[in-house]
């Protein structure tokens, strides 16, 4: 776990109070910065030491092969891996000749910033060369959320106590040399030097390189500029080759003086676009960037950020850390989003190289939770990425002789990158989860464009899927056999209580989009036969139901395995996947990540009160949270049947993942999915938030022991809806926008802009509170669990 007394805990910012070396590729992905587009891990300024170096730009990977022991039909036969792109952050300092380097010398002083308000890294460092001479360093480094190409830096060196000649070397730098893979398979793949010079060049105080990935054949191009003042003594110069552009600025300063050198970078790739095309495409963002300065790009951050807080901030007075907690996930979901613009949101965002860069089912049903009410054009921009993909998710499905579109478990640029089919390919739900983003986003904004130009051909090819991939059976019932739900720790089963309800969902919105645009529908090939269809196999869809123990097996016969012996697991041999083989896991009843569980939260309406009363109960014994998705759904489902300790426990898990490294793999990126976790766990667990269907949002909130307020606003239909609950009563807000009907515990309120409504929460139900497995009980939240409390201003 990151150490906490090297950071501090501040509402609005990430304060590292010292420097340890330890925890340095920890702390690279906390503090990335990034726009959807371009990201740049929080490597220190000068580049050395570093955990693992990372500049990445969404949709630019390598293409490696894929060996199988023994060859099979349908199988991938190549991966795609989020490759290290040309390093632009770079500032190395020299000091009298000695190069700044925080393990030599002596370190007076060295703190750090992410602002999330301002959309800042700070660093403030006091270092004193082997040789003695002392000087400050500041630094302030941005990816813009307004300017989607550019990044920048503001560096600054001061001489302290006497003279000192410094020298500030910035630089792009390409193939970096990365450290040797982890034997994790969650961990990405190293490739060396993937980067093909084609072009460099310097002119006054700007560098370029342009290069070409090996094997994927896109072509990158990075080029950077200065603004330097400092003494008049100041020599500046330039130069570059096939993997390296560096200006540099030398000078004498004296006590107190200061050399101050803004950085602007601009990135720009393609598949297409000629070299000189690509060129101009980057100098021109550059262009705009020098314009705006470095001073309007500040300025614009403020703006951006000021306007997503408002709306989508959430305010808690009952846990310093949890508050900082949600904030950060909410800072870095907009980060990985703002300006992706048609491009995945990965499961890491753009904070590292884990999972290979790859975007999973988790888009679609954590993150795009959050922004469908927070950002929802980030929402509509992802979703229409997945439509871009069409084309390779239809021909996926005719080689797996199956309709419509098998979207890949998966991927980078769309095509199935899994080379493990019992836990990629069989996992359909990939589709229905598409496809429950597609409702859940038009349910909340009524984006009639969105519906007819994305939202229909995305429903038309995951239905078409599900009628290809299941059947009627003697009965009359619709079945889906041999597939994988969200639980990795069971594959291949027939009709996924998960699987079936959301295939479910999608057949019926399937069938109403087509009724609501018949002539895009007939364009698609979609006839009154077909939809009959789709509304036949939801309305007869098979949901299993043992009925000697009274819950829904997770597939068929689940509740008839062995169940694992958890008493003979020791702490250390998890995750289980790591430590035992797969055939095992299969075949006994233990569950690495809500699969059911999830179902009760998102298809909630397919369940009453008291079914998910014992369906929770008897997963949870059963669930070891060996994947960082679980821990949201099972405090959403916790607050709601009134566990409300442990709901709040489970929150903590998810809120703090990242920022005390629960899963010991921080280092390659953030868990974005349980950064969304958190938001989830709070407006819909705490807040019992639903929106099941168009007779609008519900809420059923409940604070956690402790509390004594949460707040929080959601965007739907074009209004800006706040909520805000204490322990005796929730307050609602209709703060721009027209006449909402919403529910309070079932009952309707309609509210007017402007008006207030408060009403009462009952008490919850009193239930006995379910146990987990052993060693396996999420840590208990409270006053003596929260980390030093003491708030830090940005340096």
């Amino acid at each position: 776990m990151i150490d906490h007394s090297a950071f501090g805990v501040d509402p609005w910012c990430l304060y590292e109070q010292h420097l340890d070396l330890s925890l340095m590729p920890h702390s690279e992905s906390l503090f990335a910065l990034s726009n959807g587009h371009v990201g740049w891990r929080g490597n220190l300024d000068e580049g050395e030491p570093h955990g693992l170096p990372g500049t990445y730009l969404n949709g630019v990977y390598e293409v490696r092969p894929l060996p199988y022991a023994e060859a099979a039909y349908g199988l991938p036969e190549s991966g795609q891996s989020v490759i290290n792109v040309t390093n632009g952050k770079l500032m190395r300092l020299l000091v009298e000749d000695e190069p700044f380097d925080v393990r030599y010398g002596k370190l007076h002083k060295h703190e750090r910033c992410l602002d999330m308000r301002d959309g800042v890294l700070r660093r403030a460092v006091e270092w004193e060369s082997p040789a003695g001479r002392r000087v400050k360093v500041r630094s302030t480094r941005m990816v813009s959320l307004t300017q989607r190409a550019i990044a920048a830096v503001l560096y600054e060196v001061e001489a302290v106590g006497e003279a000192a000649r410094v020298v500030v070397q910035s630089e792009l730098v390409a193939n970096e040399e990365l450290p040797a893979a982890s034997d994790d398979p969650r961990a990405a793949g190293v490739l060396a030097e993937p980067l093909v010079g084609v072009s460099h060049g310097q002119m006054g105080s700007r560098v370029g390189l342009v290069h070409t990935v090996r094997k994927s054949g896109l072509r990158v191009a990075a080029v950077a500029d200065h603004i330097v003042e400092g003494p008049e003594n100041l020599l500046t110069q330039t130069e570059s080759r096939e993997d390296l552009g560096r200006f540099t600025a030398a000078v004498l300063l004296q006590p107190g003086e200061v050399l101050r050198v803004v950085k602007f970078v601009a990135y720009g790739w393609s598949a297409e676009r000629s070299l000189p095309a690509l060129r101009a495409q980057v100098e021109a963002a550059l262009a705009a960037a020098l314009q705006t300065s470095w001073e309007g790009l500040l300025a614009d951050q403020r703006s951006c950020l000021d306007d997503y807080w408002s709306h989508a901030d959430v305010e808690i007075d009952g846990d310093p850390d949890i508050q900082q907690a949600v904030r950060f996930g909410l800072f870095h979901i907009h980060q990985a989003s703002a300006r992706g613009e048609q491009r995945s949101i990965p499961a890491k965002g753009l904070t590292g190289n884990g999972y290979d860069g790859h975007a999973f089912w988790d888009t679609e049903t954590f993150v795009l939770q959050v922004l469908t009410y927070t950002a929802p054009a980030a929402a509509a921009d992802a979703l229409r990425w997945r439509q871009r993909t069409l084309p390779l998710a239809r021909d996926r499905a005719k080689q797996l002789r199956l309709q419509g579109a098998a979207f890949p478990w998966r991927t980078i640029a769309g095509e199935e990158c899994s080379g493990y089919w019992p836990a990629g390919t069989a996992a359909f739900h990939i589709n229905a989860d598409i496809a429950d983003a597609v409702i859940r986003y038009y349910l909340a904004t009524g984006d009639h464009a969105f519906d007819r130009e994305a939202g229909l051909e995305l429903l038309v090819e995951t239905a078409r899927l599900w009628c290809s991939l299941g059947h009627f059976d003697g009965a009359g019932r619709f079945r889906i056999e041999g597939v994988t739900g969200p639980d990795e720790y069971s594959a291949i089963a027939d009709n996924n209580v998960y699987t079936n309800l959301m295939a479910q969902r999608n057949l019926a919105a399937a069938a109403d989009v087509a009724a609501r645009h018949p002539e895009l529908a007939a364009g698609l090939g979609v006839d009154p036969g077909e939809t009959d269809h789709w509304r036949a196999a939801a309305k007869g869809m098979y949901i299993p139901y043992d009925e000697a123990i009274g819950v829904h097996p997770q597939a068929d016969d689940f509740t008839k395995h062995a169940v694992w012996d958890f008493e003979a697991t020791s702490a250390d041999e998890y995750p289980l996947l790591l430590n035992f083989p797969y055939f095992d896991l299969y075949r006994k009843q233990v569950i690495k990540q809500a699969d059911l569980v999830l179902a009760l939260h998102l298809r909630g309406d397919a369940f009453d009160e008291e079914e998910k009363a014992r369906n929770f109960s008897y997963y949870e014994r059963l669930t070891v949270r060996d994947s960082s998705l679980s821990a949201c759904s099972q405090s959403v489902m916790a607050a709601e049947l009134g566990h409300l300790q442990l709901a709040y426990d489970y929150l903590g898990e998810a809120a703090l993942m990242d920022l005390e490294n629960l899963e010991h793999n921080t280092a390659d990126g953030l868990h974005l999915a349980s950064l969304a976790g958190s938001w989830i766990a709070l407006v819909a667990g705490f807040g019992g938030m639903r929106h099941h269907d168009d007779r609008g949002v519900s809420f059923a909130p409940r604070l956690p022991p402790g509390w004594k307020r949460l707040a929080f606003r959601i965007l739907v239909r074009g209004a800006v809806v706040r909520v805000e609950t204490d322990p005796e009563s929730a307050h609602y807000t209709l703060e721009s926008g027209e006449d909402l009907e919403i529910r309070h515990y079932g009952t309707a309120i309609t509210l007017s802009a402007g008006q207030t409504v408060s009403r009462e929460i009952p008490e919850p139900p009193e239930r006995p509170t379910p146990i987990q497995p052993r060693g396996r009980a999420p840590q208990p939240r409270g006053v003596h669990a929260m980390r030093d409390h003491t708030v830090h201003s940005a340096s």
